[in-house]
């Protein structure tokens, strides 16, 4: 069984650390989307589609929460992502679904698909010079990140 879907049957049967907004419709991803200038796919869609955003114990995953894309606040990762292309250059490439809290932010990397549409989930680090910064590689997917953050809880 994939990474997403182990994942995802444990969000569903840990309804103790589970604490989402609630799935996104169809209509306002596709306006989240437009937003942002990102087609989302596959695990991510799904995580959209099922939880929109949220936390699992102590990890807050970030998602959709609802159409105010400019004036909002964590965990909604396009006013995040918004946000950050203003104030630390974040690249057009990258949408943020994680905060570490210490400088570091994990973000799903579009100009990086796997055979399926996959996009890897990456490190980029806020205030460094976007030429020398190399994105490191953190899962290879939406799917494994979310079951390693799951399995961190659990």
């Amino acid at each position: 069984m994939d990474s997403y879907k182990v994942a995802r049957q444990s969000i569903l049967k840990e309804k103790d650390l589970a604490d989402f907004t609630g799935g996104a419709s169809l209509e306002l991803i596709r306006a989240a989307e437009d937003k942002i200038g990102l087609k989302f796919t596959g695990a991510y869609l799904d995580y959209l589609k099922t939880f929109g955003a949220g936390n699992f114990g102590a990890q807050e995953i970030y998602g959709i929460l609802n159409d105010e894309f400019e004036n909002s606040s964590v965990p909604d990762a396009i006013w995040f992502t918004l946000t950050e292309r203003r104030e630390s250059n974040l690249p057009a490439n990258l949408l943020v679904i994680y905060d570490t809290g210490s400088d570091e932010l994990f973000c799903l990397d579009f100009n990086q698909l796997d055979s399926i549409g996959e996009p890897k989930v990456v490190s980029f680090i806020p205030g460094v010079a976007l030429d020398s910064q190399t994105y490191e590689t953190t899962a290879e997917n939406f799917g494994e990140f979310l079951l390693k953050l799951i399995n961190e809880e659990i």
